[in-house]
């Protein structure tokens, strides 16, 4: 590998997996611990809580030699044979809070796109997790979407203010994209819109889109453009939805500005 210094030469899916597995395993215990969640003085929005997290990230992922995109801290080492997305804490402030909707996700991707993804929910412990060719999982369990075609009885999750003509039964704002993703592939909501334009980072998603990939529910940034980039610049509009209701959602999501 030339002059990459990895200390993990060769990573199977199943060791990327137990890896990503450890560093989510490491984040909860530290969330358990953390009793500050002022702001990071470095940027708007982001929490000292969000670094403390980023770092143990960071050491686990630096020492299996992978590459990493961070939300809170960049990319580096791109040029590795893996590179792990990761978000250590989505839903920031429903943690801060007390709101127990917030998440760890992590994405592995490889020269032919996401290999492995993992999905925590840090408050009440759910995993949800996908293998490249090998199918979704909920805490072991494979996972099967069931088929939607009645927009009119959808429950969606958004993320941003929707518009008031949707077409849909019912609508939450639940403020973990990774996670309300995960909730339309194992159904418990029907479709997800990000209603704002142009505002998640690869990392927000790009667990979720593997394990949406994975059982056949349709992920689509709201422009046609691609969803798994390695840019920490890029931002997009993602929704996700079966494939029976995928029209109606994206014509929701065209009431609003792109």
């Amino acid at each position: 590998m030339g002059n990459r210094h990895t200390t993990l030469v060769v990573m199977d899916p199943n060791q990327v997996l137990a890896l990503l597995h450890k560093v989510a395993d490491a984040i909860g215990v530290e969330l358990r611990n953390i009793t500050h969640w002022g702001p990071s003085g470095r940027r708007d929005g982001q929490y000292a809580a969000d670094l403390v997290v980023d770092q143990i990230a960071l050491d686990l992922l630096r020492e299996a030699g992978v590459g990493i995109v961070s939300e809170e801290s960049g990319v580096e080492n791109l040029d590795r044979d893996v590179v792990v997305i990761v978000d250590p804490l989505d839903g920031s402030t429903n943690a801060s809070r007390g709101v127990p909707h917030y998440a760890t996700s992590l994405c592995a991707v490889d020269a032919s796109g996401p290999l492995v993804a993992l999905v925590v929910d840090q408050a009440v412990g759910t995993r949800w997790w996908a293998l490249r060719g090998l199918g979704a999982f909920r805490d072991g369990v494979a996972m099967t979407r069931q088929p939607m075609t009645e927009w009119s009885s959808a429950l969606v999750a958004v993320s941003g203010r929707p518009p008031v003509d949707a077409g849909w039964a019912q609508f939450r704002s639940l403020g973990a994209s990774a996670i309300d993703i995960c909730y339309v592939a194992d159904s418990t909501v029907d479709a997800f819109i990000d209603m704002s334009p142009s505002a998640h980072g690869v990392w927000d998603y790009a667990a979720a889109y593997l394990i949406c990939q994975e059982i056949g529910v349709r992920i689509e940034d709201a422009q046609g453009r691609e969803l798994i980039v390695l840019d920490h610049a890029a931002r997009r509009t993602p929704l996700a939805a079966p494939t029976g209701i995928f029209d109606q959602a994206f014509s929701a999501r065209l009431k609003l500005p792109l």
